[in-house]
C-alpha cells in the first residue's frame, strides 16, 4: 500500500520519516521542463494552419514542420545522457532552457522557413533533453514511497504544455504563442538554480558533504539523513562507477533493464497514439458535433490531463505493472474496433450509424493511455537502471523512442496507402496487444522499492522475468 502523507506533510510509515515539501518543490520544478516539452508538441496543432493560411508553407513543408521536432529528439537523447553524468542532473536541467529559448526565438524570426525548421529541431532537442534527464532527477530525488506519483508527474507536465498551447492557439497569433512557449523552459531553469543537485549523483562523484546537504534539504531540516545516505553508499559501493561499453550487452544490472526499458519505448510509440489524435478532428465531426470539431484537441487534451492525474494520484497504489497490462488491454480493443469500424464504413455502412463507435473507441484509448503506457514507461525507465549507466541506457531509450516517433508520424500516409484506414489500426492495435504481452512478463514492479534494490533484482542469480498481475 503506498505511503501517505499526514496533516504535517510527512510520510506515514517510511523508514525516512522527514517533511517531503522541499522534495515537492523539487519535482515541480523539473516538471516545469516537462510543460515545456509539451507546449513543442502540441505547438504544430494551432500554428501550422495559420501558416497555411498566410501562404508561409505548403502541405509538405508542414509536415516536415511537425517531424523535425522527433528528428531533433532523436539528437538530443544521446546528448543528454552524456550531459547528465558530466555536468549532473541538476544543471542538464538547467542547460534544457538553452535549446528551448533558442528554438522559439528562431521560430518567430520573420519570413524565413528554414529558421522555422531548425526553431522546430532545436525545440525538439530540447523537449527529448528533459525526457532523459526529468525523470531521472524526480527518480533520484524522491524517497521510495512518493517515487510513482512524483515520476507521473513528468508525464502530466507534458499532457498539461499540450492542453495548453491547445489552448492559447484559440487566442494568439502563432507568433506570440511561441513566445509565450518561452516561459515554461525559463520558469524550470530559474526555480532549478535554487534546488539541490541528486544525492545520487553526488555521491556516485564522491561529493558526500553536498550528498548529505541535498538530502536535508529534501527530508527537511530537521531529519536524520544519515542512514538514507549511507543506504545508498552501500548501493554504489557494488559498483565500478567507471561505466565500459561493452558492458550494455555483459553485465545483467545493465542490459536486462535495457531490454525492458526499450521494449517500453517501442511499443509506447507504436502503440498509435499520435494517429488517434491526428483523427480526433474527422472522429467529432462523424459522430454529429461538427460545431464543436475544432476544439476536438482541446477536448482531448482535458481528457488526457484529467487521467494523467488520476494516474498519478493510483499508481503508488494500483502498481506499475498493472496499469501497464490493463491498459495495454482496453488500447488493444479500442484500437482494433477502430479499425473495425473504418472497414464497415469502407463496405457501405454509413459513417454517422456507427460514430457512436468510433468516438466511444476514441475516448476509451485516450483514458487508457493516459493511466498507463503514457506515463508508466518513462517512470520505470528512470528507475530500472544503475546510477553509473543511468545516463548511457536512458539516452538510448529515448533515442528509440523519439525514432519510432519520427518514423509512425513520418510514414503513417505511406502506411494508409498500403493498408488503408482500416488496415492501419488494425497494425497498431497487433501492437498494443504485444506490448500488454511484454508488460505482463517481462516488466517487473517497482512500486515501494529504493533504487537499490531494483538493481539487485535485475543482477539476482535467481532473476525471472516478471509475471502475473
Amino acid at each position: 500500500m503506498a505511503t501517505l502523507l499526514n496533516s504535517g506533510g510527512k510520510l506515514v510509515n517510511s523508514k525516512y520519516n522527514g517533511t517531503v515539501k522541499n522534495l515537492i518543490v523539487a519535482s515541480v520544478a523539473a516538471c516545469l521542463g516537462a510543460v515545456a516539452f509539451g507546449f513543442s508538441i502540441g505547438y504544430s496543432s494551432p500554428a501550422v494552419s495559420q501558416m497555411q493560411k498566410e501562404g508561409m508553407m505548403d502541405k509538405y513543408q508542414a509536415a516536415w514542420f511537425g517531424s523535425l521536432l522527433s528528428i531533433g529528439g532523436i539528437c538530443g537523447g544521446p546528448v543528454a545522457g552524456w550531459t547528465i553524468e558530466k555536468f549532473g542532473r541538476r544543471n542538464t536541467l538547467m542547460l534544457t532552457a538553452v535549446p528551448f529559448t533558442l528554438g522559439w526565438l528562431l521560430i518567430v524570426w520573420p519570413g524565413q522557413l528554414l529558421l522555422l525548421y531548425v526553431g522546430r529541431l532545436l525545440t525538439g532537442f530540447g523537449g527529448a533533453m528533459i525526457t532523459v534527464v526529468g525523470p531521472v532527477y524526480v527518480a533520484e530525488v524522491s524517497t521510495k514511497e512518493l517515487r510513482g506519483m512524483l515520476g507521473s508527474g513528468i508525464q502530466l507536465g507534458i499532457t498539461l504544455g499540450i492542453l495548453d498551447v491547445y489552448t492559447l492557439g484559440m487566442f494568439f497569433k502563432w507568433t506570440n504563442l511561441a513566445l509565450i512557449s518561452i516561459i515554461p523552459g525559463a520558469a524550470c531553469a530559474i526555480l532549478m538554480y535554487f534546488m539541490p543537485e541528486s544525492p545520487r549523483y553526488l555521491l556516485a562523484n564522491n561529493r558526500k558533504s553536498e550528498a548529505m546537504a541535498s538530502l536535508q534539504f529534501l527530508r527537511g531540516p530537521h531529519t536524520d539523513v544519515q542512514e538514507e545516505c549511507s543506504d545508498i553508499e552501500e548501493g554504489l559501493e557494488s559498483q565500478d562507477q567507471k561505466l565500459s561499453f561493452e558492458e550494455l550487452w555483459t553485465n545483467a544490472s545493465i542490459y536486462r533493464p535495457l531490454k525492458v526499458g526499450i521494449g517500453l519505448m517501442v511499443f509506447q510509440q507504436m502503440s498509435g497514439i499520435n494517429v488517434f489524435m491526428f483523427f480526433s478532428v474527422s472522429i467529432f465531426e462523424n459522430a454529429g458535433f461538427k460545431e464543436m470539431s475544432e476544439y476536438a484537441s482541446v477536448v482531448i487534451g482535458g481528457v488526457q490531463v484529467v487521467f494523467t492525474v488520476l494516474a498519478c494520484i493510483i499508481i503508488d497504489r494500483a502498481g506499475r505493472r498493472p496499469l501497464l497490462i490493463f491498459a495495454g488491454a482496453g488500447m488493444s480493443i479500442s484500437c482494433l474496433t477502430f479499425g473495425w469500424y473504418f472497414h464497415a464504413v469502407a463496405g457501405g455502412t454509413p459513417a454517422a450509424s456507427l460514430s457512436w463507435l468510433a468516438l466511444g473507441s476514441l475516448i476509451v484509448y485516450i483514458i487508457a493511455f493516459s493511466l498507463g503506457w503514457g506515463p508508466v514507461p518513462m517512470l520505470v525507465v528512470s528507475e530500472i537502471f544503475p546510477t553509473k549507466a543511468k545516463g548511457t541506457a536512458t539516452g538510448i531509450a529515448v533515442f528509440v523512442n523519439w525514432f519510432f516517433g519520427f518514423v509512425c508520424t513520418k510514414y503513417f500516409a505511406n502506411l494508409q496507402d498500403m493498408l488503408g484506414d482500416a488496415g492501419s489500426f488494425w497494425f497498431f492495435g497487433v501492437f498494443c496487444v504485444a506490448g500488454f504481452l511484454f508488460s505482463w512478463k517481462y516488466v517487473p514492479e517497482t512500486r515501494g522499492k529504493s533504487l537499490e534494490d531494483i538493481e539487485l533484482y535485475f543482477v539476482g542469480s535467481k532473476f525471472i522475468p516478471a509475471r502475473g498481475v
